[in-house]
Formats: structure tokens, C-alpha cells, sequence
């Protein structure tokens, strides 16, 4: 007989994350069907982790909040056990919108980048992502971005709204990548991949810069893969695209399908706004079944949402989605704001499923914490999707099997009314109780 742990959060009870009475798997009677039949023997990608993204805009909120309260919020998403047990972050290369203004780490037209300096890192990034590897138990899987190349490298002279690498410095552009990860290794920070450019398509009036594919393509190709060679760090992944999933597959294929550019390309990062097609990151993935695929971004926009449920669901509904569309890993996007949605330097006020109000020191943890959590805290890093048959109607679901043999299901449940399904597992059967608007997983060992 099966054990079982269940874990809950529902919008109209106080269940969060909460723990239940397992479920109880029994024989099932010959020729009844499971509505959720798992296939333990069907392996399909496996998982990386799941994180978020150490931004100024979260280092500083942080920053801000008494030493105790600090501690909690950091506990609550990087410990194995108290917390998500996120493995998983993304950093970015400089400014981004979400820091406090725009900035670089050289000096004017410095094109043998001699004056290269990380110091600002130091007030408030990197204390956050060493507090964080302390609390995990050591590195992340760290994914660095930039929004932007310094102002001089750009066709309009500035990093914000858009504008596009002058050509005559994509080789120094290329090397200011690995003076970056130089720098981090040394304060003991790994990365583990880099994304070209994030959003390459969106000219926004944030730090921004466009590439067309081709643009893309040819920078991999002829400048960022030789140069991240040349300095030692081919074991550093390259990750392209780093934007929607509405246009992926146009904007992949040009570049995957070079193979003098391909053979620099980890896999393809996206993110959630523009739309939640997640038939076009299965289909990326058929295209290119040797590549690989990473939820690099998603956020609620438009400023904070304290108490909502719709973000948490939005949240549960794209992880199931993309997971079953051959995706890797799941990076949110800032671990925590303040009160307004900020800091941001020009005003892009966004949702973050930690909240911490720098005026009264309270921690607001917001639907999408816990919804994170039905994922995070129980698919392991090397987890691999198993295969998964439902006839479940109104129910998203999806199961892994974790390194240590338990599988981990995840059963959502986003209808008004409480609903009923059966989890078939061999010729096992369990009745699972999903109430109105919540998430379940189920961890079977």
C-alpha cells in the first residue's frame, strides 16, 4: 500500500500549503478507469529547479525591513524544508527596471572594459544571494541577464527605449559577459547560464535593446560563443530568446537552425505576457528536441494584488502548462517588492508573491507563494515528468518522479465548486477531494 503525503491551499478555507490525510490507494475494480492515470514508465524532461530573481528592486525592499523579518523571508523561500526550497535564480547584468536607476559597471567608452566594477552589487545584491545560498545550503543554479548594453555601445545613446548594439562593439559587449561571471565566481556566486537579451523584441521605456533573430543569431555566433570560449566558460550555458511564448518558434528557429550558432545554445528562455500559448513551447521543443526550454520570467503586472486569488492561479495554470510542454526549470521574477510594487525606476509597478511593507515591517505572502510551493517544494531538482492520462474535465494536473523514486503529483482545481477525481497509479485507485480554487499535491511514496 502506497503512502501517501497531501498538501493543500484553498482560496475559502485557511489552507495554505497545509498537510491533510493522505490519500489511500486501493485496488481497483476491473475494467473502472482512473479520471488521472499516471504512467510511472513514460519519461519525458527533467527538472532543473525552481526560483526567482535576486533584482536590486528586491535586494534593497529587503534591505529595508528589520533584521528578523529579513530572516523570515529569506527562510521562507530558499530553506530545503521551511521554505519552497528554491534552487533556481536569475540576476541581472547591471541595471534592469526593477533597480534603482540606470547603471553599468564601466566608465564611459572604457572599450578595454579596465574599469569593469561590481561595487554596487555589493550594497544589496550579492548580501541577498549569499544569505539566500546560506539559508539553501549552497549555490544556485544562476541565470545572469542583461536589459541592456551600456548607453556608448548603442545605435540611441541611451539604455532605455530600445535602441540596438552598434555593431562596431558587439566584440566588447561579448567580453562584458565574462567579466561579469568572473566577477561573480569570485564572490563564490556560479552562474550557470547567460541570456543573450532579455525581451529582444520590446522597445520599452525601461533599460531595453533590440535584436532581430538574425541579429541574435550572428551576435552567438560570431561574438558571445567565441568569446565565452576564449575566457574558459564554455561550461557556462547560453540561453536565447528570454521573451514570449507568442512568437518563440519564429524567433528560435533562424538561430537553431545554424548550426555554427546552435552549437553555442543551451536552449531557448521565455516568458509569460504574451499569452499562455504552451502549445508553441511543445512545439520548440519537437523542433528542437535537443535543445532545452526554461521559464526565465513571469510576473502579475500593474502593481501589488494583496489578498487576490486570480495571481496565484495564473501562476499554478502557466506551471502546469509549460511542465507538460517539456519545460525545465521556473524562474519568477522578483522575490519580493515593497508596498507600491517597487521600487521601479521608471514606474513599472508589478506583483511579487512576497510583498513586504518597509513601513510597518509586516510580510504579506500573496496567493502565488503558495501556489509556487505545491511545485517547488515537492518536485526535486532531477525530477523527471512521467506520463500522465486525464479525462479529469475543468482539472490540470501533472506528476514527477523525484530522485528519490516518490512521485509528486499536482492537481488544480481553478472551478467554483468543489470537485471529485480518481488517481490511478498501476491498478491502484484513490479518490482525491479537490475544493472550489485551490491546488493539491499529492506525494506518493
Amino acid at each position: 500500500m502506497a503512502a501517501v503525503t497531501t498538501v493543500v491551499t484553498a482560496r475559502d478555507t485557511g489552507e495554505r500549503l497545509s498537510a491533510r490525510e493522505g490519500i489511500v490507494f486501493q485496488r481497483c475494480e476491473a475494467g473502472r478507469k482512473a479520471d488521472v492515470q499516471l504512467d510511472p514508465e513514460q519519461a519525458y524532461q527533467t527538472i532543473i529547479g525552481f526560483g526567482g530573481a535576486f533584482t536590486e528592486a528586491a535586494a534593497y525592499t529587503l534591505s529595508r525591513m528589520s533584521a528578523g523579518q529579513q530572516a523570515e523571508i529569506i527562510r521562507r523561500y530558499f530553506h530545503p524544508e521551511e521554505g519552497l526550497n528554491y534552487s533556481m535564480g536569475r540576476v541581472h547584468i547591471h541595471s534592469c527596471d526593477f533597480a534603482l536607476g540606470n547603471y553599468t559597471y564601466v566608465q564611459d567608452e572604457d572599450t578595454e572594459l579596465a574599469s569593469f566594477d561590481i561595487s554596487r552589487d555589493h550594497k544589496w545584491v550579492l548580501p541577498m544571494i549569499k544569505e539566500a545560498m546560506a539559508v539553501k545550503g549552497g549555490p544556485f543554479t544562476m541565470l545572469a541577464s542583461p536589459w541592456s548594453p551600456p548607453a556608448w555601445m548603442k545605435s540611441n545613446g541611451e539604455m532605455n527605449n530600445g535602441g540596438s548594439l552598434r555593431p562596431e562593439y558587439a566584440k566588447v559587449w561579448a567580453r562584458y559577459y565574462t567579466k561579469f561571471i568572473e566577477a561573480y565566481r569570485k564572490e563564490g556566486v556560479p552562474i550557470w547560464a547567460v541570456s543573450v537579451q532579455n525581451e529582444p523584441a520590446a522597445v520599452q521605456t525601461w533599460d531595453s535593446c533590440i535584436y532581430s533573430a538574425e541579429e541574435e543569431r550572428d551576435f552567438v555566433k560570431n561574438h558571445l560563443g567565441p568569446a565565452m570560449h576564449a575566457a574558459g566558460m564554455d561550461d557556462v550555458n547560453i540561453v536565447i530568446w528570454d521573451h514570449n511564448r507568442d512568437i518563440m518558434i519564429e524567433r528560435v528557429t533562424p538561430i537553431l537552425s545554424d548550426p555554427e550558432a546552435a552549437k553555442y545554445v543551451w536552449g531557448t528562455g521565455f516568458h509569460w505576457y504574451g499569452g499562455e500559448e504552451f502549445g508553441k513551447v511543445a512545439k520548440t521543443h519537437e523542433l528542437f528536441p535537443d535543445k532545452h526550454l526554461l521559464f526565465t520570467e513571469g510576473c502579475q503586472e500593474g502593481g501589488v494584488r494583496l489578498g487576490e486569488w486570480f495571481t496565484g492561479e495564473r501562476y499554478g495554470r502557466n506551471m502546469i502548462g509549460d511542465l507538460n510542454a517539456w519545460t525545465e526549470g521556473y524562474l519568477d521574477w522578483n522575490l519580493v517588492l515593497d508596498e507600491t510594487g517597487g521600487p521601479n525606476h521608471v514606474g513599472n509597478l508589478c506583483d511579487a508573491p512576497v510583498i513586504a511593507d518597509t513601513v510597518t515591517d509586516e510580510i504579506h505572502f500573496n496567493s502565488s507563494y503558495y501556489y509556487i510551493g505545491h511545485f517547488s517544494k515537492f518536485i526535486a531538482p532531477g525530477a523527471v515528468r512521467i506520463g500522465l492520462e486525464s479525462a479529469a474535465e475543468d482539472v490540470l494536473s501533472t506528476a514527477f518522479r523525484n530522485p528519490d523514486g516518490s512521485i509528486a503529483v499536482v492537481l488544480m482545481n481553478e472551478g467554483e465548486v468543489d470537485r471529485t477525481v480518481t488517481l490511478g497509479l498501476g491498478e491502484m485507485l484513490a479518490e482525491c477531494r479537490l475544493p472550489a480554487h485551490s491546488i493539491t499535491t499529492h506525494v506518493v511514496r
